[in-house]
């Protein structure tokens, strides 16, 4: 009978994984234990495509799905899942503070969020609320099944990325160069925002490069001369790993920082 982890002491993790049901891997031929995941999600195709994934894998098993994250923490407690896939944008509850109040009550449950956005911030503060993943719904499923069992897998603090979002967001690249091998340049201990490591001044820049103003431009209206624009947009492109201007461009639109 399954216990609340409020009324008695948590299992610990070594019991729970002795306790779960083990499947031979169709690569190495041993047995393994099967990751149980949980998928919060209000795109039921995805999440349908993630059932019908995992039903072919058989070292990961599909143990519910929630539209919302209103009953989270019960469904937790009832299907005792290893890992929790979160959706960013859903309506209901705030997905972050949803996320801080599972890793508080279920420390031993990873998570990892899914998300049509591909953000600094939000690859961040996915982090910061106790997350182990940051996936983009571009990414095929194969290689979001992957990383589950990784998180699954892995030792506490470890975050893995998924490929596109190493791809496409800077703070995930630049984690990506300090790793000598393939397999650690997708887990870190701590992705940090790119936009933090910005000033105030920068950021200020960077806005109104992001609304599609030219040095000159922004030279007059922060009364400073276009050299100096010209070294803060410099200083910028070096720490986010940018290249050129248009990018720098995407790049403000993208955090939201700009519009378009």
């Amino acid at each position: 009978m399954t216990q609340s982890t409020m009324n008695v002491p948590q299992e610990s993790t070594v019991a729970r994984v002795v306790a779960r049901k083990k499947a031979i891997s169709p690569i190495t031929g041993t047995s393994e234990v099967v990751v149980r995941v949980l998928c919060v999600d209000d795109h039921v195709l995805l999440a349908e495509g993630m059932r019908v994934q995992m039903s072919l894998d058989p070292g990961i098993d599909f143990v519910g799905r929630l539209s919302d994250a209103s009953q989270l923490l019960e469904e937790v407690e009832r299907t005792r899942p290893d890992v929790v896939t979160l959706d960013i944008e859903m309506p209901g509850p705030d997905v972050f503070e949803a996320a801080d109040r599972l890793h508080r009550q279920f420390p031993e449950v990873r998570f990892a969020f899914l998300s049509a956005h591909i953000r600094d911030g939000l690859l961040a503060a996915a982090y910061r609320c106790g997350g182990s993943g940051y996936f983009s719904k571009g990414e095929d499923l194969v290689d979001i099944m992957d990383g589950l069992k990784r998180i699954a897998h892995s030792t506490r603090g470890t975050f893995v990325i998924g490929p596109k979002v190493t791809a496409q967001c800077p703070s995930a690249r630049a984690v990506r160069s300090s790793r000598r091998t393939r397999r650690a340049a997708s887990e870190t201990a701590m992705p940090i925002s790119a936009v933090d490591r910005l000033t105030s001044r920068e950021i200020e820049v960077l806005r109104h490069i992001g609304g599609g103003q030219s040095r000159v431009e922004i030279a007059r209206e922060l009364s400073r001369s276009p050299k100096t624009i010209d070294g803060h947009q410099e200083r910028m492109m070096k720490k986010l790993g940018i290249d050129s201007r248009s990018d720098l461009m995407r790049f403000a639109i993208r955090e939201g920082i700009a519009q378009a």
